[in-house]
């Protein structure tokens, strides 16, 4: 095989020598902890003896949840593996519009679909919506941006979380705006990387002022606020919020994405959305898992568990001296250089503790960071062992005193 003009190779060298080098590695199971591969052999995978504290976004440790999977093995008995074709031709089943019906109580919608990944649901919403222009958070999902390039649309960025510079811009662009041209708001709820909220209500004000529909990304917040729904539903703007977005694989427990909204966006995006038209329906038992995680995240106990432990190690982390960012459920200790990120990663991991660091190009140079997401199904005991691991490594690294 020739390397041709795409010379990979050498494009690999330049991320390990900019410490940007990511790889893959295989965990034994997703839960609270789980052992991960150290080789492969003839007779199979070698796990690691040491089950190690793991963060996902499994954050209400669902994944291993035994009603969960339960409902999972149910599925595919009674429905299938798979669903063999677009949701357009045979792929469609009730059950997939029985856990629709169950979000669109969540989101006090009139209407959901179900997407096979929230990334699909971003840009084939964005895309079929076929705005004229969009104005964007400068920290939203790739989804998103991804998204608004499939529409080809005049995409204007705001700085992060920013109302007032949001306004200004819609100003601006208003010196050349046509007649029924339409603008769209778009921003995630709870962004990944920094843990914090969008000013929801301040953006509908703005967005509602220049006749601009507003579109949210609740991939972080469903299943966690409110009736198993998200920060529109604690803040109580599902009227003012035009399309609600959200996953099925964090919260809940499975995979997928879906969008919410009334029954003329729904019905339209079912015939538009070429991310929906032209993918295979979403696998039964992801859609049985995923009603039935909703259903718990709705009745039992697991989101007070979660907050709690959530708050727990906010304190004992700033406590410990480190910059805790945000005011979510996502915790990222700010690190800044990326070598002593990299290095607190190592450390803490021999320490039992699995939390990778964040670097550019996914956030700014000089802010790298640990992202560490509690789980609900994590103990006290767990978060003592998270906060000691980290004192011990900062302090080694000096990126905290003694």
């Amino acid at each position: 095989m020739t390397t041709g003009n795409f010379d990979l190779e050498h494009r690999l060298n330049e991320h390990r020598s900019a410490n940007l080098m990511r790889n893959l590695e295989p965990a034994e199971s997703i839960g609270a902890r789980s052992r991960f591969l150290t080789r492969r052999t003839d007779e199979g995978a070698k796990f690691g003896s040491e089950e190690k504290i793991f963060a996902s976004n499994n954050y209400l440790g669902l994944i291993s949840d035994k009603r969960v999977r339960q409902a999972a093995e149910e599925a595919i008995r009674n429905v299938g593996s798979g669903t063999g074709a677009s949701r357009l031709l045979t792929g469609d089943t009730d059950l997939h519009h029985t856990l629709e019906q169950e979000i669109a109580e969540c989101k006090e919608t009139e209407k959901v679909l179900v997407f096979s990944s929230g990334y699909a649901a971003n840009v084939g919403t964005i895309a079929a919506l076929e705005p004229d222009l969009v104005f964007s958070d400068e920290l939203n999902h790739a989804s998103i941006i991804d998204g608004c390039r499939l529409a080809d649309a005049e995409t204007v960025v705001y700085d992060h979380c920013n109302t007032g510079d949001l306004a200004t811009k819609m100003s601006d662009a208003t010196t050349n705006r046509e007649p029924n041209e339409r603008w769209l708001v778009i921003t995630d709820t709870v962004f990944s990387m920094d843990g914090d909220i969008a000013p929801l209500k301040q953006l509908c004000d703005v967005a509602e002022r220049y006749n601009a529909w507003i579109m949210a990304d609740e991939a972080h917040a469903t299943g966690l606020f409110g009736n198993g729904g998200g920060i529109i539903q604690r803040e109580g703007l599902e009227d003012r919020i035009d399309v609600q977005v959200g996953t099925l694989s964090k919260a809940l427990a499975s995979q997928g994405g879906y969008v919410a909204g009334n029954k003329t966006l729904i019905k339209y995006l079912i015939n538009n959305a070429r991310s929906f038209m032209f993918s295979t329906g979403l696998a039964p038992p992801a859609v049985g898992a995923a009603y039935k995680a909703l259903k718990i995240a709705r009745n039992g106990n697991r989101t007070e568990q979660l907050w709690e432990n959530v708050e727990h190690l906010r304190s004992g982390l700033t406590s410990a001296g480190y910059e805790v960012l945000g005011n979510s459920h996502i915790l990222p200790v700010m690190i800044g250089d990326r070598k002593k990120a990299l290095e607190i990663g190592r450390k803490v991991r021999k320490q039992g503790i699995v939390a990778p660091p964040i670097r550019p190009p996914t956030v700014p140079e000089g802010t790298s960071r640990i992202r560490i997401t509690p789980m609900a199904t994590h103990d006290k005991s767990d978060i003592e062992t998270c906060i000691k691991a980290f004192r011990k490594a900062g302090e080694d690294t000096e990126v905290i005193s003694a």
